[in-house]
């Protein structure tokens, strides 16, 4: 994985707690060198601080967004709810504020991993489900790969995150019905991991912008999300 930060203690301690726990780590003090790295396809996630001495951790996450759909767990001294939601209007997957617990970050990277974001490893949707899902929505066609784990939208490989993954799965799984955000927490995102539901607006509303327009993810006031199929969509 890829590590971030500027101060060298920090640096030191989190590398030592990921290496014990098995990760490959690869430091950066700032962002120069880091998106070269993603390009040639290393990396199965990046833990980012945002204050870095070369320049803005918003402005790399943005490229590390255009390059690749790895996780992205945000290290920030900024502890504002706009700081947050900037952090995750941007791609991020996940925001901590420091100070933090070194074997937290440990357990948010495990948390990461598992949703399936590293190329690495699996779906948590069982092996006998299918594992390609299809279907129509206002004209537009999504197919989730869970083998693959690629996502096509009108023929189009699209990139999203590990948390917009998940969520789209979770919807997929059942057309029509409508999840409550506190469910999309509970089952996608984790409720020790996101903090409130204005965290799913957000990923729902970077989804769509994915996904092609509003209507793909239907908002339903008062209950939470849902995707309609072409077939079930309600007037």
């Amino acid at each position: 994985m890829i590590l971030v930060e500027d101060n060298q203690d920090i640096r030191e301690a989190l590398r030592e707690y990921l290496i014990i726990e098995g990760y490959t780590v690869k430091e950066f003090s700032g962002v120069k060198g880091v998106s070269q790295e993603l390009k040639q396809q290393r990396g199965d996630l990046v833990i980012l601080d945002l204050m870095l001495p070369d320049g803005s951790g918003f402005s790399l996450l943005k490229e590390i967004r255009s390059i690749r759909g790895v996780p992205v767990l945000i290290l920030s001294a900024k502890d504002t709810e706009s700081d947050r939601i900037t952090g995750f209007e941007l791609g991020a997957d996940d925001y901590v504020v420091k100070p933090f617990s070194p074997r937290e970050i440990v357990l948010r990277v495990g948390a990461l991993l598992r949703r399936g974001g590293g190329s690495e490893f699996e779906t948590k949707r069982g092996r006998d489900e299918a594992s390609i899902i299809e279907i129509t929505v206002r004209g537009t066609t999504i197919v989730q790969d869970l083998d693959a784990h690629s996502l096509m939208v009108n023929g189009e490989i699209v990139e999203v995150t590990a948390a917009e993954w998940e969520i789209l799965g979770l919807l997929l799984s059942s057309p029509g019905r409508v999840f409550s955000r506190e469910q999309i927490l509970d089952r996608c995102l984790g409720y020790s991991l996101a903090g409130t539901t204005r965290t799913v607006d957000t990923h729902i509303s970077n989804l769509r912008s994915k996904l092609g327009g509003e209507g793909c993810i239907r908002t339903h006031r008062g209950y939470g999300y849902a995707i309609h199929s072409d077939q079930s969509v309600p007037d």
